[in-house]
């Protein structure tokens, strides 16, 4: 079982729309890191790049499941043009 530094609701959390990267203040200076698809996916910890700290961060997964459903269908989208 990991360890976590701290546990944080991801609207604690600051979200720059350019990078689709959620982001928060890790003591040795950086920020850990937890980006929109890896939310999508479920993810549930974010990493400092700098340090080997974590960060628990805490969601609710169903407000991303529309977003999960429609990466999945542009999957099989691109796949059936693939196909073609």
């Amino acid at each position: 079982m990991a360890t976590y530094y701290d546990e944080v609701d991801l609207d604690d959390m600051e979200f720059d729309e350019s990078s689709g990267m959620y982001s928060y203040p890790c003591p040795c200076g950086d920020q850990f890191l937890l980006s929109l698809d890896d939310i999508i996916d479920g993810e549930d910890v974010a990493r400092c790049p700098s340090c080997s700290l974590l960060l628990k961060v805490v969601y609710d997964p169903s407000e991303f499941a529309d977003d999960a459903e429609d990466d999945h269908l542009a999957l099989i989208t691109t796949s059936e043009l693939l196909a073609c």
